[in-house]
């Protein structure tokens, strides 16, 4: 069962890195107009928007980590 826990959370920690670099990348280059907010709700946006890549992305290599996995 360790072997299974620690897979799951590289897995995930991976995806989770990944999805933060995507969800400030994205934030950047300013796919998503948040140009009239107030500096408050701008930074509480802008973490929401990367949460949200990084939960997604997470999740998603995860399951396709574990799809994958060669169990022989």
């Amino acid at each position: 069962m360790p072997r299974l826990i620690s897979f799951m959370l590289t897995r995930l920690a991976a995806g989770a890195g990944l999805g933060c670099a995507v969800g400030f990348v994205v934030w950047n280059n300013r796919f998503a107009g948040m140009y009239s907010a107030s500096p408050t709700d701008y930074y509480v946006a802008q973490g929401l928007f990367v949460y949200l890549f990084a939960s997604m992305l997470g999740v998603g290599y995860l399951i396709t980590a574990l799809m994958l996995e060669d169990t022989r």
